[in-house]
């Protein structure tokens, strides 16, 4: 078989442009294909791009009664099969797969560490406790297993890669490959108009919001920041309101929280939402104060825009932050004094963290998809 064009394997949940990690899968995809390599990619979700190409195959899995459970199961069975099938034909395929989705030990591609993510469901009922904790241990084996024996590890953050290392993988596995971004522009006026149109706010008004799933984890911190909200309304000098985007099965019960916090006025409830590039473009800030974070696609997305975030030390992205956008890392995500103080850090000099964050803007920008999977197939290629 001719240099270039050894066939590669990727077992991955999703090859699409609608999640970060599926993001990814899906621009190493589609560099590989483009440079001749035949790819089969074992999934759930395809983007039709990908499985029309002439040179994909996909085998598609499905999650038997939409379970993601037994879809997992199916689609790490199912990749190791094919896996096992390319490389008994070719020898030197090269297999792909995301932490522990497949017990396939060549390349594995980590965007999160199940071992480093624990739990937080205090607001939960007793039955979503016990199956949160079962399905963690399930993947936790199942991860650890996977890293065990894997030839190359790529992970997508220092914290990751960190994260990896004290699960016991040998650091010199380990290549630090960071997320890309897509092609965009600062905010213009007119988009900021169009945007607290459709949102129906005051034009002057300083909003800051908060994007995340709210189920039953408050991984995502919003129990951190709806206290904290609830704190700065009682002070007189506090004019920002809070956007809150995400849909799950906790939102009827965070809402129900707001209101008996008396905020409900200074904290809009949109629900799930894909008019993201939107709520962004109406907002002042982006506030991130996230438990566990293996890198923070949505935050990078709103800086390369221009909007300024505050976000967890813990979040992998907060590593590209320089030291002149210190003051926008929470050191502690459980620290609703810590959060307050940077929010009024940041509502006191507002306009002035727009031009603060417009280097990183420009540096986040110039790393695209394709360079990150350029850079990704530069690592695992033999030398």
């Amino acid at each position: 078989m001719a240099s270039g064009s050894e066939p590669w394997v990727l077992v991955a949940g999703g090859f699409h442009q609608h999640g970060g990690m599926d993001k990814a899968n899906y621009a190493l995809a589609a560099l590989l294909a483009s440079r001749g390599h035949p790819v089969h990619l074992v999934t759930h979700d395809v983007d039709p791009s990908l499985a029309t190409h002439p040179r994909i195959t996909v085998t598609q899995v499905d999650r038997p009664a939409g379970s993601f459970f037994l879809g997992d199961w199916m689609l790490g069975r199912r990749g190791k099969a094919i896996a096992g099938a390319t490389i008994a034909q070719s020898p030197r395929a090269r297999v792909v797969v995301n932490g522990g989705n497949c017990d396939w030990h060549d390349i594995n591609w980590v965007h999160s560490v199940h071992h480093a993510w624990p739990p937080r469901d205090d607001y939960a009922p007793l039955w979503f406790k016990l199956k949160n904790r079962i399905d963690k241990s399930i993947a936790r084996r199942r991860e650890k297993s996977a890293l065990r024996d894997s030839r190359i590890v790529i992970a997508n953050s220092n914290r990751t890669r960190n994260d990896l290392i004290a699960l016991g993988v040998p650091p010199e596995k380990i290549h630090t490959i960071y997320l890309g971004a897509d092609p965009s522009t600062p905010i213009t006026a007119e988009e900021r108009i169009a945007a607290r149109d459709w949102l129906g706010i005051n034009p002057e008004r300083p909003i800051a919001v908060f994007v995340g799933a709210l189920g039953f984890d408050t991984n995502k911190g919003i129990d951190t920041l709806v206290e904290s909200w609830r704190r700065l309304c009682a002070r007189p000098d506090c004019d920002v309101d809070l956007i809150v985007a995400g849909g799950g099965r906790g939102v009827e019960s965070w809402r129900r929280r707001i209101e008996q916090a008396g905020i409900a006025s200074r904290i809009k409830m949109l629900g799930f939402t894909d008019r993201v590039t939107e709520l962004l473009a109406a907002s002042d800030l982006l506030v991130s104060p996230v438990r566990y974070e293996a890198y923070g696609l949505g935050i990078q997305e709103a800086v390369c825009r221009g909007v300024p975030a505050i976000i967890s030390a813990s979040a992998g992205i907060s590593e590209r932050y320089p030291a002149e956008l210190s003051e926008l890392i929470l050191r502690d995500p459980e620290s609703v004094d810590e959060l307050v103080d940077r929010l009024l850090t940041w509502r006191a000099a507002m306009p002035s963290w727009k031009e603060r964050v417009k280097p990183l803007a420009a540096e986040l920008r110039a790393h695209s998809w394709e360079d990150m999977a350029r850079d990704f197939i530069s690592a695992v290629e033999p030398s």
